[in-house]
């Protein structure tokens, strides 16, 4: 079963830019990938920094930078799992739930 999952962060929480927390957070994912990677479980990932919001404001298509919220979708991955106990263990592991949490949803075939 293939099933996405919905990283969220609440930004406040995140470790401070440049700190040895964050470096450690970050290795902390590029293992966990790794070895998502490695099982071949993971599918693929959001590139957050280059969020675009696209509105319509008087008839007009607008595209701009996501606006930042307190709690907003980080990235999401897609898993290919047995089943949803296999899914949640999968996620839980992930570093970012330190952060926030997680939305699981499974994928329409």
């Amino acid at each position: 079963m293939r099933v996405m999952v919905i990283h969220r962060i609440d930004d406040s929480a995140l470790p401070a830019v440049g700190s040895d927390e964050e470096v450690a957070f970050d290795r902390d994912i590029d293992l966990w990938d790794t070895e998502m990677r490695c099982r071949g479980v993971l599918g693929g990932r959001l590139e957050v920094s280059t969020a675009t919001k696209i509105s319509m404001c008087a008839g007009e298509v607008l595209g701009r930078p996501f606006a930042e919220t307190k709690e907003q979708i980080a990235s999401y991955i897609v898993l290919e799992c047995a089943n949803l106990a296999e899914a949640i263990e999968i996620s839980s592991r992930h570093p970012t739930v330190r952060y926030g949490g997680f939305e699981l949803r499974r994928l329409a075939d």
